[in-house]
């Protein structure tokens, strides 16, 4: 692709980087923002150079927030007893627009991928273990992905449980095996967790 400017190619280029966004398709982006008035560029821009340098990661679930406690955790009325553990944010906000579910989560940053070169230390499952080993939260959900990466993240963490009195469950597979949270309807996912089943019985159903 030839461009007829070194400013534009650059710009195109660093659009581009972004995940689904194609040549072509940054391309169009640029040329769209170019068009439109000044200020309104400047304040994308502004919106994510302070989201990079101000955003914050929850304390106690490592959800994204503007805040040292997300407004998750600092609620009183969510049940503290009960955590549901997701992938990252994405989840979160998929989870949240059921209205189903009212205890707090744990974010884990990811999934376990050998692949990927992702281990359980670049996750956040040491804290979740801490997290268990306090007392005070009854039982963890596992609502990750049904892949291969998101079956051996909860099966990882089911075995740093052990030992523990701690219940475990995972949502039901109402979600299709291969499925991302975030793409599930809203009544597909509440179902999913108000059915959840402990997770030594889907270690069997395996």
């Amino acid at each position: 692709m030839d461009f007829s400017s070194k400013l534009l190619e650059n710009a195109v280029y660093e659009m581009s980087q972004l995940p689904g966004i194609g040549k072509r398709t940054a391309l169009r982006l640029v040329l769209h923002l170019l068009k439109q008035p000044k200020e309104q560029t400047e304040r994308l821009s502004g919106a994510l150079l302070n989201l990079r340098s101000e955003i914050k990661f929850c304390e106690n679930c490592h959800n994204i927030s503007d805040v040292a406690l997300c407004e998750i955790c600092a609620n009183p009325k969510r049940d503290r007893s009960l955590v549901c553990v997701v992938e990252d944010i994405r989840d979160v906000m998929a989870i949240e627009n059921t209205s189903q579910y009212k205890g707090l989560y744990h974010v884990l940053g990811g999934k376990i991928s050998p692949m990927e070169g992702i281990g359980p230390q670049d996750l956040t499952i040491s804290s979740l273990v801490d997290k268990a080993k306090k007392g005070e939260v009854k039982e963890f959900i596992f609502a990750l992905s049904s892949t291969m990466e998101g079956d051996t993240t909860n099966f990882y963490i089911y075995k740093q449980l052990n030992g523990l009195d701690i219940n475990t469950s995972t949502i039901a597979r109402g979600i299709a095996v291969g499925d991302e949270l975030e793409y599930a309807d809203e009544v597909t996912l509440g179902r999913s967790i108000l059915n959840r089943i402990p997770f030594e019985g889907s270690l069997k159903a395996n």
